[in-house]
């Protein structure tokens, strides 16, 4: 029997979808789209009475929210996801901001590379291949995976040193792998770095560093004229063999290189390193750890300090700049 035909059983079917309207408003932080109001059982008529009554805004063309005033974050993500839906956020809109001070920047969100969709004010959209394969399954709002997400910001990032930054504040966060990183790799074929990126995975889990040591070796000792060191040199301590990664055993200096991809360490890693290479020159401490902000970010300040401290030790050489961008201090003789 048709609801036109049994109008008890058109006011039950009404009511259902009622009920599930406001359980859709309710999980989307009062947010909806016209799609979902329609089916909701809200006609056109219903909608524009409510706005004039100030008990709904219009939020982008075809998306509306059950209040007037401010909206919150969420709401707004809601609002983006729901005006490009299939769509899921992505970029550094991805997670939830935890300052009110990030909350007022634009919503990112992601959908698939087949479409051409203008976005509206707030709203920066992105294009993916394979969205679907992309989208973190039970979230709410929908929002990209931590590791598809940390390579399509790969895609842009202006240095190395941005990669190694996005890879690191990646994994750890939520259960996200090395191994998670790399399947999600497949589905970036076409991605910039990618050799760059696959062994900085490798390293990471084979837990060795030759992409960091290669970097010291080209970016920090090569390009500023220091002494050439011993790699990998082995040495029987009382607690068995070490390998030392850069050994400048004439002077008595080691550097360790430190190529951890770790969120929860990242932070703190730069500006630690920093102390302890001025901690070196001035107290003569023997070894030097490194990170990849020294290397690939800073790595005319670091050639700098460890000058400082061969000079110390009794080298009688000076670093040279690396080029007409670098900022190697002035040295004195």
């Amino acid at each position: 029997m048709s609801t036109s035909a049994d109008p008890e059983l058109a006011a039950r079917d009404l009511d259902a979808r009622r009920a599930w309207a406001a359980r859709e408003l309710e999980l989307q932080d009062g947010v909806a789209s016209r799609a979902q109001l329609t089916w909701g059982g809200y006609t056109p008529n219903d909608i524009r009475r409510a706005i004039r009554r100030r008990e709904m805004q219009a939020v982008h063309r075809g998306v509306y929210v059950t209040h007037t005033g401010p909206l919150t974050w969420r709401q707004r993500a809601w609002a983006a996801v729901l005006y490009a839906e299939p769509a899921a956020l992505c970029g550094p809109s991805v997670l939830e901001p935890q300052r009110t001070t990030d909350a007022d920047g634009p919503i990112h969100v992601a959908i698939d590379h087949t479409r051409r969709l203008v976005p509206p004010n707030g709203v920066v959209i992105h294009r993916v291949v394979c969205l679907s394969r992309q989208i973190f399954a039970g979230t709410r709002p929908p929002r990209l995976k931590l590791e598809d997400n940390a390579l399509l910001l790969a895609r842009d990032a202006a240095s190395q040193i941005e990669v190694i930054g996005l890879l690191t504040d990646t994994i750890g966060r939520r259960g996200v792998t090395t191994n998670a990183v790399r399947t999600a790799l497949t589905r970036h074929p076409r991605l910039p770095r990618r050799a760059f990126i696959r062994d900085l995975l490798t390293d990471a889990e084979a837990g060795t560093c030759s992409v960091l040591e290669h970097g010291y070796l080209t970016r920090v000792e090569r390009a500023h004229g220091l002494p050439t060191a011993n790699r990998q040199s082995r040495r029987l301590t009382p607690t068995g063999m070490e390998f030392r990664d850069v050994e400048y055993e004439t002077y008595g200096l080691v550097v360790e290189l430190d190529g951890r991809l770790n969120h929860d360490s990242w932070s703190a890693q730069g500006r630690d390193a920093d102390r302890d290479l001025d901690d070196l020159a001035l107290g003569g401490r023997s070894t030097a750890r490194l990170r990849w902000h020294q290397v690939f970010d800073t790595s005319c300040r670091t050639a700098a300090r460890i000058a400082r401290v061969l000079k110390a030790q009794g080298w009688r050489g000076d670093p040279v700049t690396c080029g007409k961008d670098c900022d190697l201090p002035t040295w004195e003789s």
